[in-house]
């Protein structure tokens, strides 16, 4: 089953320095058909304008992800780490027991992010950060594990969640399959470009969520670039 999530049905908020899209209602007032997926439960597509951000703030029991598809941002938390991410890049934050942190744009462009939160296998450990490259160009007509918490993706940032987040950017007409395993589910978010998923075309910046389907084919309409999520 497939339920379409366009852009324009999404929730969002608009705080000047702010403007973001929630996939999953982030609040008892949002829209109560977008519920999480399994694990997956909040997924942001938020803009920032230059010379601000997320000011000092805290996270514990949740699995963190931010995927950078424009500008630049400089994290900063109470680990002492300090990173500083480009388009490609991607960032995991395991918030563990407790972790606080800012996030903020230094540059002169508009930073684009989605920022992903899944639900941890159980809670408490101890709170780390890390992050990655992950060149478009590596990704090209393919989907590659950015971040993973199952078996067989070494190659991906660790992430204590029964989960897999994959990128990839496809050119206009080329397509990939991927299969689900029993009981899991899958989001898809469009950072650019539109696709067909098993039948449903799916437009800019749209979401699909696909449940009890054991496979599905990804077809580009024109040159897009895209994160799916597996969950439990």
């Amino acid at each position: 089953m497939l339920e379409h999530r366009p852009w324009a049905d999404l929730d969002g908020a608009e705080l000047g320095w702010l403007k973001a899209k929630h996939h999953f209602a982030v609040d008892p007032s949002g829209n109560p058909e977008h519920r999480p997926l399994g694990s997956l439960v909040v997924w942001n597509d938020d803009e920032i304008a230059p010379k601000s951000g997320f000011p000092l703030h805290g996270h514990r029991n949740i699995e963190i992800i931010t995927y950078v598809r424009q500008g630049v941002v400089a994290h900063e938390d109470s680990l002492g780490s300090r990173g500083r991410l480009e388009a490609g890049d991607v960032q995991v934050m395991s918030a563990g027991t407790g972790i606080r942190h800012t996030e903020y744009n230094p540059g002169d462009v508009p930073l684009k992010v989605f920022q992903i939160w899944i639900l941890p296998r159980e809670l408490g450990g101890m709170p780390r950060w890390a992050t990655k490259p992950f060149p478009k160009a590596d990704r090209s007509g393919q989907l590659v594990a950015l971040a993973s918490g199952l078996p067989g993706d070494e190659d991906a940032l660790p992430i204590r969640a029964d989960a897999r987040v994959l990128g990839a950017t496809l050119s206009g007409g080329e397509s990939v399959s991927y299969a689900l395993g029993e009981f899991r589910n899958a989001y898809i978010a469009l950072a650019f470009g539109s696709v067909v998923v098993n039948g449903e075309r799916v437009g800019p910046r749209d979401g699909v969520a696909i449940t009890k389907e054991p496979s599905f084919q990804i077809v580009a309409v024109e040159d897009t670039e895209l994160v799916l999520v597996d969950v439990g």
